[in-house]
């Protein structure tokens, strides 16, 4: 038979990787990718930066670059080291590795201000007097030019003296700021003489009280970039309307050898999540959540916690894709991946969160006995754990209907089923107390069913259980998302997104976890069987297991939207 030799089909690039193909192919980049991720440490990440991690990062990976990781730390007055402490653990635990190449805006400071300085030699940059809100009144709208500021054309030495006394301290906060010059009259607003710098007597978590004039990002960006080698600048969509002043900052400087590129994706927008910063400090200062890490934020920290995976986060990036155009990801998709993930690699454990009693009326009294049942399925070199099996047991309350409705193939007076991993049981009748609940529910089991012996009774249904006799107890956090409507921006006037919170986000129960799980340590994932997968949360203490669910086993979420 003739081989097949028909090679497999190549994934088609996105337009980002068309890009950068083109530009090596052409030769533009001098056959280098240098790519960069500028966070600004003035919070934590989200999943959207997760996205843009994966991407620097990724695309450096596969054309066999490198990938900066550069702060943004412009403005001493919001940021802190506890952010870049936790931006470092957010890209790391994602899988990606900066080697030696950590920078800091910082790092530039003295080289922005003397960029700057040629600019004012040149006639292209001024020192203005106007407060940010005259600068704000006087810079007309799209269809109407701005005026020019009184200090517009004042002489190239006293502007830089001006400038220098403002690098010196000697000027109040707000009194100066320099800025470029270059279009008044231009229908992008950001070309209209946009302020380069401010004033700040603040100090700066890396460089003290030694500055008190901070560059604005659209100057310190472009001219970060360049002085990194950086090719390709891959920014979201918002900054398309930047990218004129980006190029105009780099030819202006008369900069030698290779500039770096521009180049904007859309951004990650997650249905029933709120990505803005602001928004997300709100829900945090004000209490609505229970700091940047609660498994309900979309912070990696807090999915992180909730017990998402690298792969899983890694996975939904690549699924996401690259798009052009803004557009709204279904959070689904997210969840899913982390069922993907898990399913392959998550052991499995019985657990019961509603309890009712199960005695097996014919099982010896005081006998036991361990049954094997795999540790995942999915996974046949994974091994089974042993599950204690005895007289008295427990399982879930839902899983028995005294007048069950058709197709309900669980217990029910006189209906059989499997207890998985181990015998197939019948109900013979069933205990209430005085309200009429059901609080004992006793059976009848068939020694010959043992699971993986042959036997020639079949059942429909199959239920987990455990013995409590041997189980241990366990916190259990149900979260669910943290916001009831798809689109928590959406609001009527007068109200804010916080209207949109789903009061029904956490709820905590006990639970009856099989003896497997006793050992557990923080960050180890399971699958309770029919249930959902779970982790087990940093709370855990010796004999106080803690664990968070991450996803059902199935969507079974309620869309709170449409049952009001």
């Amino acid at each position: 038979m003739k081989e097949n030799t028909t090679p497999e089909p190549k994934a088609s690039l996105n337009f980002l990787e068309q890009i950068i193909t083109n530009d090596l192919e052409n030769n533009t980049t001098s056959g280098k990718v240098h790519t960069r991720f500028p966070p600004e440490p003035n919070g934590y990440l989200h999943i959207g930066h997760a996205k843009s991690i994966c991407l620097n990062f990724g695309l450096a990976q596969k054309f066999n670059g490198k990938c900066n990781l550069r702060f943004d730390d412009t403005n001493p007055t919001k940021e802190e080291q506890e952010y870049v402490d936790s931006i470092k653990e957010d890209v790391r635990w994602l899988g990606f590795d900066w080697e030696d190449r950590e920078y800091y805006a910082s790092d530039y400071f003295e080289q922005l201000y003397q960029f700057a300085v040629h600019l004012i030699k040149k006639g292209k940059a001024y020192v203005c007097e106007m407060t940010a809100e005259e600068i704000s009144a006087n810079r007309g709208t799209p269809a109407i030019p701005g005026k020019e500021s009184p200090w517009r054309n004042r002489g190239v030495e006293e502007n830089l003296d001006l400038f220098d006394r403002m690098r010196k301290g000697d000027l109040p906060d707000g009194s100066h700021v320099l800025r470029a010059k270059v279009d008044m009259a231009s229908p992008n607003m950001h070309m209209r003489d946009p302020v380069m710098y401010r004033i700040m007597h603040a100090h700066h978590h890396r460089t003290g009280n030694d500055w008190c004039i901070y560059p604005m990002y659209d100057w310190a960006h472009g001219q970060s970039d360049y002085l990194e080698g950086i090719t390709h600048s891959i920014c979201t969509l918002e900054f398309e309307v930047h990218r004129p002043l980006y190029e105009w900052f780099l030819n202006e400087l008369d900069l030698p050898n290779l500039k770096p590129r521009q180049i904007e994706f859309a951004r990650l927008n997650l249905s029933y999540t709120i990505m803005s910063k602001r928004k997300l400090l709100t829900l945090v200062q004000e209490g609505l959540v229970n700091g940047w890490d609660d498994p309900r934020m979309p912070t990696i920290s807090g999915l992180r916690r909730r017990g998402f995976t690298p792969a899983s986060i890694r996975m939904f990036a690549d699924r996401v894709g690259v798009a052009k155009r803004e557009n709204v990801i279904e959070v689904g998709l997210l969840e899913h991946c982390i069922r993907e993930d898990l399913n392959k690699n998550a052991p499995r454990a019985m657990a019961v969160f509603n309890p009712v009693k199960l005695i097996i009326d014919n099982y010896p009294e005081g006998h036991s006995e361990e049954l094997p049942s795999p540790v995942n399925p999915e996974d046949p070199d994974s091994g089974h754990r042993m599950l204690p099996f005895s007289k008295n047991l427990v399982i879930e309350r839902e899983d028995f209907m005294e007048d069950p409705p058709k197709k309900f193939f669980r217990l029910a007076p006189g209906a059989e089923v499997r207890l998985k991993s181990a015998y197939i049981i019948r109900c013979d009748y069933v205990v209430k107390d005085e309200q009429g609940e059901v609080t004992e529910i006793h059976c009848t089991y068939f020694p010959e069913t043992k699971s993986g012996l042959p036997s020639d009774k079949k059942v429909k249904g199959t239920l987990h259980w455990v013995c409590p006799e041997h189980a241990v107890e366990a916190e259990v956090r149900l979260y669910d998302r943290l916001f009831k409507v798809s689109d928590p921006e959406e609001v009527e006037e007068g109200e804010d997104f916080r209207v949109h919170l789903n009061p029904e986000s956490l709820k905590v129960v006990k639970a009856i976890v099989e003896p497997s799980v006793k050992d557990a340590i923080a960050g180890k994932h399971y699958q309770f069987e029919r249930n959902g997968y779970y982790v087990v949360d940093k709370d855990t203490q010796p004999g106080n297991l803690v664990f968070n669910r991450i996803v059902p086993l199935r969507e079974s979420w309620v869309n709170t939207e449409k049952n009001k």
